[in-house]
């Protein structure tokens, strides 16, 4: 059956800029690229300029310039689309089931993963809004801002006008919430019920929006996927950018009275040169940008400083996926391997703890086999629940724990990576052909995405499809396990991840760093 383009009904918006056309597919109303900020190289943003007539935003905008090269890798498990870039980024896009100011749908606001120095709104196939607007009947927004060195780099100690640039890319965000705030009516949404959702990075922007006080009231939700910083990330640690940038003047045959070429010079050139001396200090233990720095903007993570008040009063979901950074391919069959293989391979890894491992991984998973530890995430999963702990012991507002655990019939049954689980909760498992799994996909997307509308609606995601799902207490962590069958368990695998954080090395930044370039 044809998909339904209409063309005899064109919408156009007023915006507080000017007007924009969008066009409506399938009943939704789609507008894409529309600025929502304009902002020269290192300094904050302000509103767009205004224009005349109609601006045609049928079109995605521009995404910002990459630090690192794409490479066709990866597509099966994520399948991604590449854009054409330009350091002007700030753009949103919009779908929704009508564009009248009365309609009042719940807003629900998408952060993009890719850490803080990678990534789009449209990267991958499975960030597409249509189908979430239209199954959840809710206003769907993604936006572009700066990342890496154009967002998160410190030039203050070199100037007032960069009193803020470590945090550039935050502050696009902020004016990107503002922008919501002050339009998003026009476009059917609820200025007043705004759901922040993002993945990976973008469940770090969440966290990090949370500590923003001119963040304060701009939004009043967040559901923080497999995305919360731990100790191991600048963010925590602050820093300053005095040897960064000199390292990069000497590297461009700049004198430190030409620091201002550093604004206009081609983005490559400035790419190319942080290239080459970043690693070096970073090693060392520098700062080198392409994250958050905590200054009078941003005041540090929740869990590692002091909550906001905002952060206390934010309903949040947060949640991770079994194997998360687990994107090698799966060597063995795990359907033909004995069990005593399995506790061969195993030993290898864990040796004399091996049985003590199994033992507590069979009663956190024991519909699993055991040769899955081998892909088990506790970097995601330990950071998160070090977020919920400090959250809930505040408990004025609830905080929802799950986990994504579903095996997929590819690589012999491999289980859940991160980014795994976009495609259920934008109901867009069409989009990912290795998520649509015979009998049980469908289903499992219909419970996930249910429960992220009931919570953009409500603040609460339990539904009727679903075990009652209650918020974590302190010292009581209750998750949701979404798979085949869909579970509530209490502190289920606390056992389990005290005795692997005993066995298995200590993540590093640059590991993560390594492992998000690779795919």
């Amino acid at each position: 059956m044809l998909k339904k383009f209409e063309y005899d009904n064109i919408p156009v918006v007023q915006t507080t800029a000017g007007y924009v056309k969008g066009y409506r597919y399938e009943g939704t109303y789609i507008f894409k690229g529309i600025p929502y900020a304009y902002a020269d190289r290192f300094q904050m943003p302000v509103p767009p300029v205004s224009w005349e007539g109609v601006k045609d935003t049928t079109s995605y905008g521009m995404v910002c310039p990459l630090l690192y090269p794409e490479k066709p890798q990866g597509e099966m498990l994520v399948p991604h689309m590449y854009w054409p870039q330009d350091e002007h980024c700030q753009t949103v896009n919009i779908w929704s089931q009508e564009i009248d100011e009365k309609a009042k749908k719940p807003v629900m606001v998408w952060l993009h993963g890719g850490g803080f120095f990678a990534g789009s709104s449209i990267e991958k196939l499975a960030y597409d809004g249509a189908n979430m607007s239209h199954y959840g009947d809710v206003v769907v927004v993604s936006l572009n801002h700066r990342l890496n060195i154009l967002g998160f780099l410190d030039l203050s100690p070199f100037g007032k006008k960069y009193k803020n640039s470590a945090n550039a890319g935050l502050a696009d965000l902020v004016e990107a919430l503002h922008w919501i705030k002050d339009n998003i009516a026009q476009f059917g949404g609820d200025p007043d019920n705004i759901t922040l959702f993002g993945q990976s990075g973008g469940g770090m922007k969440i966290s990090a929006l949370m500590q923003i006080p001119d963040a304060q009231g701009l939004f009043h939700k967040g559901m923080i996927m497999s995305g919360v910083a731990g100790d191991f990330m600048p963010p925590c640690q602050g820093g300053d950018g005095t040897l960064i940038v000199k390292a990069l003047l000497e590297e461009l045959n700049l004198s430190l009275s030409e620091i201002e070429k550093l604004e206009t010079i081609p983005y490559s050139m400035l790419a190319n040169a942080y290239l080459k001396v970043a690693p070096a200090l970073q090693k060392a233990g520098a700062y080198v940008g392409n994250n958050p720095m905590i200054n009078d903007y941003y005041l540090g993570e929740p869990q590692m400083t002091l909550f906001t008040e905002q952060a206390k009063k934010t309903p949040l979901m947060v949640g991770t996926v079994f194997g998360e950074m687990s994107f090698a391919p799966v060597t063995y069959n795990k359907l033909k391997l004995s069990e005593q293989e399995m506790i061969d391979i195993l030993h290898s890894h864990f040796k004399d703890q091996t049985q003590n491992i199994i033992e507590a991984f069979l009663k956190a998973y024991p519909d699993k086999k055991i040769i899955d530890l081998l892909n088990i995430d506790t970097l995601f999963r330990l950071m998160s629940k070090q977020l919920i702990s400090a959250k809930s012991k505040y408990q004025q507002a609830p905080t929802y724990n799950y986990i994504f655990t579903l095996d997929f019939p590819c690589q012999f049954g491999k289980p859940a990576w991160h980014c795994s689980d976009i495609p259920f909760v934008f109901h867009n498992i069409d989009k990912v052909p290795v998520a649509n799994i015979e009998g049980v996909s469908e289903k499992l997307q219909e419970q996930m995405f249910k429960s992220v509308i009931a919570f953009a609606y409500t603040g609460n995601p339990n539904h009727d499809g679903l075990p009652q799902w209650d918020a974590c207490q302190p010292e009581h962590e209750i998750t949701m396990i979404f798979d085949k069958d869909c579970v509530v368990r209490e502190n289920f695998d606390n056992e389990l991840l005290k005795l692997l954080k005993q066995v298995l090395p200590e993540f590093s930044l640059e590991m993560l760093m390594n492992t998000a370039i690779q795919h």
